[in-house]
Order: structure tokens, then C-alpha cells, then sequence
């Protein structure tokens, strides 16, 4: 396991970012922290390092918001799911069949393969992050 502590936004978006240059279609990264733990922030990075220009938002009113690159990342956030039936709607399957995916509240899933990676929050913009 990789450990990190990163002090500020830029640099939860850079570790983000490295994480996305290595990225494959066949992907899935599970992301678990509590709220405001940089999961987003972190997406932002692992976005434009897979290629996208897009604007990263957190799809927690949505599900699902797919960022296109060298490699589509579908971006699922599951904070307000609550039924298993919600998680089938998603799709997970095809969408991994289409690039990676990464999923905010990952623990809220069962996944036989899947990267996890854990934020903690340290205060004020410190965060560490196990991968």
C-alpha cells in the first residue's frame, strides 16, 4: 500500500493526475472518505491525466458523468444511492467495457477487482491517501 499526504487541492489534483496517465479501459477505482475529503478534487486529476479537457463537477445530483480522453472515464459518485436496484441501473459492466471508471463512495459496491483508494483529511488542506 501507497501512502501520501499531500498539502493542498493541487496536490490531491497531481497525485490524481499521475494516476491517469496509467489508466486503461478496464479500469475501476474505488474512492472512500468521508465529505470533503478531496474525492472530487482527486477525479479532477485522474481526469486530465487520462486525457480530458472536461470539466470535472462532482456527479452526486447525476450518478454518472463521463469525461472523454485518451481513455472515457465514467465519474459515478453513489453517495445518494440507497437500493441495490439504483447500483444495476448504473451499468457499471457496460461502462468498463468503454474505458475506466471511478467511483466515489466505492465501498457502497461489491467489487471482485477494483483499485481502492482511501482519503482521510489530516485539517485545514492536508489529506492522506492510501492506495
Amino acid at each position: 500500500m501507497r501512502e501520501i499526504v499531500t498539502n493542498s487541492p493541487d496536490e490531491t489534483e497531481a497525485e490524481g493526475e499521475e494516476l491517469g496517465r496509467r489508466l486503461r479501459a478496464g479500469d475501476l477505482i474505488l474512492l472512500t472518505g468521508p465529505l470533503g475529503a478531496g474525492k472530487t478534487t482527486f477525479v479532477r486529476g485522474l481526469a486530465r491525466g487520462a486525457g480530458s479537457e472536461a470539466q470535472v463537477a462532482s456527479p452526486t445530483f447525476q450518478l454518472v458523468r463521463i469525461y472523454p480522453g485518451r481513455v472515457q472515464l465514467a465519474h459515478v459518485d453513489l453517495y445518494r444511492v440507497k437500493a441495490a436496484g439504483e447500483l444495476a441501473d448504473l451499468g457499471l459492466d457496460e461502462l468498463i467495457d468503454e474505458g475506466a471508471v471511478v467511483v466515489e463512495w466505492g465501498d457502497r459496491i461489491e467489487a471482485k477487482t477494483g483499485r481502492q483508494i482511501t482519503f482521510e483529511t489530516l485539517g485545514g488542506d492536508r489529506r492522506r491517501i492510501r492506495m
